[in-house]
């Protein structure tokens, strides 16, 4: 392979490692953001938001450092480092599609857990005094003004008795309340499904880009190895 064909490949390589190294300090500051955002944890307790904003903070730290670590080893033309970037690469692609395994199976239950803890917090929205459980019942009414829904499966929920949040009209100052018909978890789920589907898309996208990373690796790897660069 001639000097020119190795530094076509050894910019490509760095141009790929740096754009996989952004997608990972994205995906990172999209886990903190989701963290800084997470609410609604009195209600959901099973699968509590912010787990999934620290897988992402998690995965997008080790990937952002296996990148830069890819990026190096292309600029020093260094066979052991981008050996032990592939290494690290391949390891880390076979975590994220575990991972994704994992959660293909867990969307099947995460349902049943979204109804559960509905249903319990309802309860307890029912049996706490005016003056108890203030954050459960801010979050439940903060859910049902967001997403114009009422109850855990409609008004009926309220034994005849809607909260002021379940009005249609802004401000309310109707009486008997007009609530919304639909309830808030076929919306939440509903809100869920649309999110998990972009974040399928993502990885699907750095698992992608990824692969392309170990594809230029390999040539490159075994040139520098030849050339006798390998060890700098």
């Amino acid at each position: 392979m001639n000097r020119s064909c190795v530094n076509f490949l050894k910019r490509w390589m760095v141009f790929l490692h740096l754009l996989c190294w952004t997608s990972g300090a994205f995906v990172q500051a999209f886990g903190i953001f989701g963290m800084f955002k997470s609410q609604y944890g009195s209600i959901i307790n099973t699968f509590k938001p912010h787990y999934a904003s620290n897988c992402l903070i998690v995965t997008g730290a080790v990937v952002c450092c296996v990148c830069y670590l890819g990026i190096l080893g292309s600029l020093r033309e260094n066979h052991c480092m981008l050996i032990f970037f592939y290494i690290l690469l391949f390891l880390l692609m076979l975590v994220e599609l575990a991972m994704a395994c994992i959660f293909l199976v867990v969307e099947r239950e995460i349902d049943r857990y979204f109804e559960d803890d509905f249903l319990r917090a309802l309860d307890t929205y029912k049996q706490s005094p005016d003056t108890g459980n203030q954050t459960l019942k801010n979050e439940f009414h903060a859910i049902q003004a967001m997403f114009e829904c009422c109850g855990v499966h409609g008004p009926s929920d309220w034994d005849g008795h809607p909260q002021i949040s379940c009005c249609i009209e802004d401000p309310c100052n109707i009486f008997p309340i007009v609530p919304w018909k639909e309830g808030c978890f076929g919306k939440l789920r509903t809100w869920f499904k649309i999110n998990f589907l972009s974040i399928g898309a993502g990885v699907v996208s750095q698992a992608i880009l990824q692969a392309l990373c170990l594809c230029c690796s390999c040539p490159i790897m075994c040139n520098f190895r030849m050339t006798g660069r390998g060890y700098m």
